[in-house]
């Protein structure tokens, strides 16, 4: 059967970003994970969000995480210097649970809060 890691989060960014990442997710498609992203029907006011989710193998989770990376790396679209920034909550069966932080261009991973810990159960 193998090992899963239930991953599931969200990136912030403006419309020109937007572009950027929907590129990013196209450039990595693979026809079965990259089912998990999703963008909402219509776009409102000034946030645009994308959301994952999904179970991947633990061998996916390299190929999630360079998307991340790509998308971390984006750069700002104009003078306020705003990035591409999110969180996602990844939970493995044998790794337990972090949470990968994108922000200021990169994308930085650590020990969930405890009030996560239920998101594992």
């Amino acid at each position: 059967m193998g090992v899963y890691v239930s991953v599931r989060g969200w990136l912030e960014c403006d419309e020109q970003q937007l572009a950027a990442v929907r590129q990013v997710i196209a450039d990595h498609s693979d026809g079965h994970y990259s089912d998990g992203w999703g963008f909402p029907a219509r776009h409102f006011n000034w946030t645009s969000y994308v959301f994952y989710g999904g179970d991947v193998r633990v061998s996916a989770v390299d190929w999630f995480m360079d998307q991340l990376r790509a998308m971390a790396a984006i750069p700002a679209s104009d003078e306020d210097g705003d990035r591409v920034r999110g969180l996602f909550v990844a939970s493995g069966e044998v790794a337990g649970q972090v949470e990968w932080q994108v922000r200021g261009g990169s994308v930085t991973t650590r020990p969930t809060e405890a009030g996560l810990a239920y998101l594992a159960e």
